[in-house]
């Protein structure tokens, strides 16, 4: 089995990953597809650089950089993957990273890491979870867990 973990550096991103080697550890025959979408430029970013391949390699910079959490986790466990830094629109890339690696599982975190990304997540959750023709867990960060009996 193959699982796509797409990671944003968000809590809930990070509880995906430990969610995904708890079900390894577990007995799930699985490797992982590690993947972090950087989102297109923006115009202003576009007319400042005045070279897209400076704003390129700035965003596989920055997905590569927000990814080694993620590695860190799954080499410390001894789990095999493969990661990718993609550009686009997330939920599209996500798609297509899905059907490209042949994946059989998706394991996402439900929320991003401010109020504009945790609605974009939203979205982009929301997006993957109906189109995917796999399964898709949504992965809730622990600190949406409150007792309100304290």
């Amino acid at each position: 089995m193959k699982i796509l973990l797409p990671f944003d550096g968000s809590v809930s991103a990070v509880a995906a990953v430990q969610t995904s080697i708890r079900l390894i550890d577990d007995g799930l025959d699985a490797s992982v597809v590690l993947a972090n979408v950087q989102e297109p430029a923006s115009l202003y970013e576009l007319m400042v650089a005045h070279d897209p391949q400076v704003i390129e390699q700035a965003s596989a910079a920055a997905g590569a950089h927000t990814l080694q959490v993620a590695q860190t986790l799954l080499e410390d466990a001894g789990i095999i993957y493969e990661s990718e830094v993609a550009n686009g629109d997330p939920a599209n890339m996500l798609l297509e990273l899905l059907e490209n690696y042949a994946c059989d599982l998706v394991i996402m975190g439900a929320s991003g890491t401010s109020a504009l990304r945790s609605a974009l997540l939203g979205s982009v959750s929301n997006e993957v979870l109906h189109a995917a023709g796999v399964p898709v867990m949504i992965v809730k960060s622990p600190e949406h867990d409150t007792d309100d009996s304290e």
